[in-house]
């Protein structure tokens, strides 16, 4: 693979994977750890996905304009390096059986990985063709299925092995070894502040609001990119509910006595499901086109999550997942390489800034409304349906709008190419 013979991608892929390896085994741990010592408070697992999410409309603000404005490389560093020591504190938090202590920790270490993401997405822009973002797009969600094949069965295994205290550590190793390799990478200038050089101290909040407007109006100059990114509110509220409904299924509705054991088995089967996926993402996206993968995919998804909702039995469950996984792989493709695409280079991170407020705001709803209406106002299978809906609704939205303008921005490029 090309993408392979590039020094400074294969750094930056090692150091994302190291990273979101060491990441899945601390929260998945940690969320053991909740459900397992207040199991009467399924509450407590629900807070800490909040304070993974909500820090998101605390920063959003700077952190794709300081992506565009400051060194890209030293941001994403710098990002990994306090990271890994709040997660030094967050074991005093703990080992002191400070529950409240430990949410503000996990919230403060997420809005700092907040600053990461548009930082390390930029510059991996920079270090690949236009041609290779598809390709790499599809690389990224094989390891995803990788993530989910293993994470939270390492996760599991780390809790009841190593303790909370070992799951921590070994996060907090991952970040260590991310910063190491991203420090070792080398970018060209215009990769690493396409928008010339610029010092914190030089930037005030009027300026930052600023360059944020100008993320906006860069949004909507393209109406194919303004249609993508509004889909991610609902894609929010879909991530935050699945993000804790398999360890309720497993402990509130299938197997009570072995939750432990059957909801890492979750992941692993979305995960086999996920390579599949992955693995024929790039041919079927050339067969179909990206739009075709995109509408199809996400209306399978509503309907399997209907079906996945009223099973009462685990093996029926576990090989919907693997189906689930195959299905949206190549959905996860289509939208992780076409940003890229319609985004240049100096404006990525204002762009991506814009995105995750969406996001983040349908998680923070969708966990919010979690946390108070489960399980005394809604079952678990009523929160299937919840999710079906969302994304028969965003299904519905990208149907009337995505093939037109789609086919719009397509001849707007040809007309571009064309001489004269």
């Amino acid at each position: 693979m090309e993408l392979f013979r590039n020094a400074t991608f294969v750094k930056m892929f090692l150091a994302n994977f190291a990273s979101q390896l060491g990441s899945m085994v601390g929260s998945m741990a940690f969320a053991f750890y909740l459900v397992d010592r207040f199991s009467s408070q399924p509450a407590y697992a629900t807070l800490a996905e909040l304070m993974y999410s909500l820090p998101t409309l605390v920063v959003f603000l700077f952190v794709g304009v300081l992506a565009d404005r400051l060194d890209r490389k030293r941001i994403a560093v710098n990002s990994d390096w306090i990271r890994a020591a709040l997660s030094l504190v967050l074991l005093l938090a703990i080992y002191e059986n400070w529950i409240v202590g430990a949410f503000a920790l996990l919230f403060l270490r997420s809005a700092i990985s907040k600053f990461f993401a548009p930082a390390e997405m930029s510059l991996l822009q920079g270090v690949m063709k236009p041609e290779q973002y598809v390709q790499a797009s599809s690389l990224n969600m094989s390891i995803s299925g990788v993530f989910m094949l293993f994470g939270m069965s390492l996760g599991s295994a780390a809790y009841y092995y190593l303790g909370i205290e070992g799951a921590i550590l070994i996060d907090m190793a991952s970040f260590v070894i991310s910063a190491l390799l991203l420090m070792s990478c080398r970018f060209p200038q215009h990769v690493s502040q396409p928008n010339g050089k610029v010092r914190l101290k030089d930037l005030n909040l009027k300026s930052i609001a600023a360059d944020f407007g100008m993320g906006f109006q860069y949004i909507v100059r393209s109406r194919l990119l303004l249609a993508i990114i509004l889909g991610f509110f609902f894609f929010g509220i879909v991530n935050g509910v699945f993000s804790i409904l398999p360890l309720f299924t497993m402990k509130y509705k299938l197997s009570p006595e072995h939750y432990e054991v059957y909801t890492p088995l979750v992941m692993v089967f979305l995960g086999i499901g996920y390579l599949v996926g992955s693995a024929i993402s790039t041919l079927l996206i050339k067969k179909i086109g990206k739009v075709g993968v995109l509408i199809t995919g996400l209306f399978l998804i509503g309907i399997i999550t209907l079906v996945a909702g009223g099973f009462h039995h685990i093996q029926l469950y576990l090989g919907t997942m693997v189906l689930l996984g195959v299905i949206l792989a190549p959905i996860n493709v289509v939208l992780g390489g076409w940003l890229p695409e319609l985004v240049e280079p100096q404006s990525m991170g204002r762009v991506s800034a814009w995105i995750e407020p969406l996001n983040t705001t349908g998680q923070a709803i969708a966990l919010g409304f979690l946390a108070v209406a489960f399980p005394g106002l809604v079952s678990v299978t009523a929160l299937y349906w919840i999710l079906a809906a969302s994304i028969f609704i965003v299904s519905v939205y990208y149907l009337a709008v995505l093939p037109s303008l789609s086919r719009r921005h397509q001849q707007q490029e040809m007309n571009v190419e064309m001489p004269g």
